[in-house]
């Protein structure tokens, strides 16, 4: 699990802040929570699925190379890589076209990130994302849609509060073990808070 953890690290590092190896560690620290209340997950496959989760996204990169040469390093059974890739494909929320979440390794994963999604490091990463891709902060004239297929979701240049709005202030009634809906409910109120500050600020 170092040799993985040393290797995934310099890819993230090459990733901007919102998707770092922090990124990974503060995912990795949410699954040994949802972990601790759901005994009967395959641990060692929820771990390296939080490893190994983003070093193939969407976001930045078309091809899943790093992924699979990863996986296909592993000393793990052909079923256990298969449910690996499985675990880290029903992750994404792909603007609301997300994959259904087939076992508990997958549904404690997609969680533990969605965590990280959401609260104080949540608007911190949005922002720092918008940032690395020149994104307004925000948009008075901008409407949050509401049904997009994964391409629109993908290639429209939204502004980073209209992303609250189509992603993030929906994840917690998408979470589906009962501890990530426990940790998600402080975060999303903080989020809800911090908009309503923010409106404050820059007048509606």
């Amino acid at each position: 699990m170092n040799n993985l953890m040393d290797e995934v690290r310099e890819i993230y590092e090459q990733f901007d802040a919102s998707h770092d190896f922090q990124h990974i560690e503060r995912v990795y620290q949410n699954a040994l929570a949802i972990l601790q209340t759901e005994s009967e997950a395959d641990a060692e496959v929820v771990k390296i699925a939080v490893l190994l989760h983003d070093v193939s996204d969407k976001k930045y990169t078309d091809s899943k190379e790093q992924e699979n040469k990863l996986i296909a390093k592993l000393s793990l059974s052909e079923e256990k890589k298969q449910h690996i890739r499985d675990c880290i494909a029903q992750v994404s929320f792909n603007g609301g076209n997300e994959l259904e979440a087939t076992s508990l390794e997958a549904k404690i994963v997609r969680d533990a990130d969605r965590l990280d999604a959401i609260g104080a490091i949540g608007i911190a990463r949005t922002f720092a994302y918008g940032g690395a891709k020149g994104r307004k902060l925000y948009d008075k004239e901008e409407n949050a849609r509401t049904d997009m297929t994964e391409e629109e979701y993908r290639r429209k240049n939204t502004s980073s509060v209209t992303h609250f709005y189509e992603k993030l202030l929906l994840l917690k009634e998408l979470m589906i073990t009962d501890k990530g809906k426990q940790m998600a409910e402080e975060r999303h109120q903080f989020m809800v808070q911090f908009l309503e500050q923010l409106q404050n600020e820059i007048g509606k």
